[in-house]
């Protein structure tokens, strides 16, 4: 199996740290780019993502990232992992902003956590919600191999993602509101959290991405 791996680059975020762990963890070539036919050729595609949601979408839309992906994912078979706010993007609509339209790939909305967040003692939480915390594993999936249930990944959002169809979500986290961490359908995986800054769990997690044939 060749692994071959294309970071789509919409010019935001730190593309090259997820570049990084992911040869780190075993990719034969990692290319950051938005060029239809290296996208094309990858075996994998990985759809990262840090900002503002608005910004987010205006670049996506004006290089043709969201065609890229959507022709990614339509292949059926080709693994794709989208993290942070480019699982954010892959809902219908999210709050920040005053609103933005995102794409629509999965049904649901993106939501502020709020001014007034706390825990189940009362204890108001700091937003954005960042640092380590639990993910509880929802589904069996080829991602979550030999990743313990309520394994720690690192968080940076004010936002999160709240799917229409709970068949989607494959993780969880508890932050005032139990949130969704991952979504899985098809040849989709996609994480709130930052598997590149989450150490051993997260650097697992890209390799079994790398393993992956696409399918639950």
């Amino acid at each position: 199996m060749t692994n071959h791996v294309a970071v789509i680059d919409y010019g935001m975020g730190n593309l090259h740290s997820v570049a990084s762990a992911l040869e780190h963890v075993g990719a034969d070539r990692v290319d950051v780019t938005h060029d239809p036919a290296v996208i094309g050729a990858a075996d994998r595609v990985v759809f990262p993502g840090v900002g503002a949601i608005r910004d987010c979408m205006a670049e996506i839309k004006r290089l043709r990232c969201d065609q890229l992906l959507k022709s990614a994912l339509s292949d059926g078979h080709k693994p794709v992992l989208a993290i942070c706010v480019g699982m954010q993007a892959l809902l219908s609509r999210s709050e920040e902003n005053d609103g933005v339209e995102t794409l629509g790939i999965i049904p649901g909305d993106v939501r502020f956590f709020g001014q007034d967040l706390k825990d189940q003692g009362g204890n108001r939480l700091k937003v954005p919600h960042m640092g380590w915390n639990e993910v509880a594993q929802r589904i069996k999936h080829p991602l979550w191999a030999d990743i313990e249930d309520r394994a720690r990944f690192y968080f940076v959002h004010s936002y999160w993602a709240s799917p229409l169809s709970e068949e989607v979500v494959a993780g969880t986290f508890d932050y005032g509101l139990e949130g969704c961490a991952a979504l899985a359908k098809d040849n989709l995986f996609a994480v709130q959290f930052h598997p590149e800054k989450s150490h051993r769990a997260g650097l697992q997690l890209l390799h079994n991405f790398l393993m992956w044939n696409g399918t639950c």
